[in-house]
């Protein structure tokens, strides 16, 4: 028996690419593990969004060199984001030699085949390709997150947000035909998944590079109507992007969630200016208030990146001015690192770290006080929650609702898949418990 272990850092596509990379080895004959002494081949999919990402992925893949040399006959494979960026490709193969296989972003559906130049020659192999705007359908896929799952509507990005990496090494937007995605939602949903979330770095711009029209909201409306029960979810929108259309769509089925996921990065116009988003403070916040002109207690999350250069406190301010008046449902939080190659890094008027400690401790907590006021309003409703996963031990299962929210929960009997209802009976803070009822 043959052996695989899959490492991802990065965000939730480069998850479903690492169940690509899973499903073009499952067909090899091989099968996962987490051990890294019984795998036959380790493969790491990078992220270069965060510098720390990045810094975990050098240092785990230098801390296989005893193995490696341990074991000749083991394979070691690095791609992803971060093997597309200029240099790094080189870089990795001086620093790490015994690596045998490194790949890029636009060459993923390759790689078995260059697994299998490395088992026919012995040789080790660096393929780095240019975006030439094809997408590759049917890819294998090893999915492991059920039932949810991920599908890809689009690569790319056109953006070009000064902090940002992603179009340097994912390349200009192209969407997936709509056809194709209704078919591999509609084999999803027959096999029994009951989430699907729909990938894009700006949902919003699906369809742009299609022949025939097709815009996002008339994507969701489509898979919407495929028949059985199951609900819909998506990531990331783009504040310069989003419309009234889409929420109208959002409304006309229960089930697409009534969530979003809506970066705004800054509050300050000045900062989102220097980072090209092209939105103001005001045309967001009038954007939130649409959404919630058709539901109030539509779920907003967001992103928000504390420290950009040249940042101060009144800028920090004008954020923390936002968050207090939409209130966000979640909000992941971060502090800005610069990223080689973006225009921000050449930016004048770096944060010292000390400041963005203090700015991003003061975010949380304001965002956390919110977070705890909102899971008081879930006590005693009754919300209809999709359970994802069962922790051993603890004995509860959980899941989350409608609006993304995990609740905890326990039963007899096992519940993974299943949509039930439950009345939240206490919350600890954040957190969310209930009962089945």
């Amino acid at each position: 028996m043959k052996f695989y272990k899959v490492i991802t850092y990065g965000c939730q596509m480069n998850v479903h690419e690492s169940e690509k990379l899973a499903g073009m080895l499952e067909e090899l004959g091989y099968k996962s593990t987490d051990d890294d002494k019984k795998a036959n081949i380790i493969v790491f999919n990078t992220c270069c969004v965060r510098e720390n990402a990045e810094q975990r992925a050098l240092g785990n893949i230098g801390a296989l060199k005893p193995l490696k040399k341990r074991r000749k006959d083991l394979i070691i494979a690095v791609g992803g984001c971060m093997m597309q960026q200029n240099g790094k490709a080189a870089m990795l193969k001086d620093r790490y030699p015994f690596v045998d296989v490194i790949f890029g972003t636009h060459n993923l559906s390759m790689f078995k085949e260059y697994v299998e130049k490395r088992l026919q020659t012995g040789k080790s192999l660096i393929k780095i390709v240019d975006d030439d705007g094809k997408i590759i359908e049917n890819v294998p896929k090893a999915r492991t997150s059920y039932p949810n799952a991920w599908v890809n509507i689009m690569y790319g990005c056109n953006n070009f947000c000064t902090y940002c990496i992603v179009p340097y090494v994912r390349g200009r937007e192209k969407s997936r035909e709509p056809e194709e995605i209704l078919k591999e939602v509609e084999s999803l949903v027959k096999q029994g998944y009951k989430e699907i979330t729909l990938l894009g770095q700006n949902v919003d711009s699906y369809g742009k590079t299609l022949k025939t029209p097709c815009d996002f909201a008339d994507l969701i409306e489509k898979i919407a109507k495929i028949d059985g029960k199951f609900r819909i979810r998506f990531m990331s929108n783009h504040p310069k992007d989003i419309n009234e259309k889409l929420i109208r769509v959002m409304m006309s089925s229960d089930k697409i969630c009534k969530s979003i996921h809506l970066p705004i990065q800054a509050g300050s116009d000045r900062i989102l200016d220097l980072m090209n988003r092209r939105y103001t403070q005001e045309k967001y916040l009038e954007e939130v208030k649409m959404i919630r002109s058709f539901y109030p207690d539509f779920a907003i999350t967001t992103d928000i990146m504390i420290g950009f250069p040249t940042e101060t406190e009144e800028d920090f301010l004008e954020t923390l001015k936002v968050v207090n008046e939409i209130r966000y449902d979640g909000a992941f939080t971060f502090v800005y690192s610069k990223r080689s190659g973006t225009k921000a890094a050449e930016m004048d008027g770096q944060v010292p770290e000390e400041v963005k400690k203090d700015r991003i401790i003061r975010l949380v907590d304001r965002q956390n006080e919110i977070n705890r006021e909102k899971s008081l309003k879930y006590v005693n409703e009754v919300v209809e929650v999709l359970c994802e996963d069962y922790d051993s031990k603890k004995g509860i299962y959980q899941g989350r609702d409608d609006r993304g929210r995990m609740i905890y929960f326990t039963s007899e009997k096992d519940l993974i898949g299943e949509f039930v209802n439950v009345k939240i009976t206490k919350t600890g803070g954040i957190t969310l418990h209930g009962e089945i009822i």
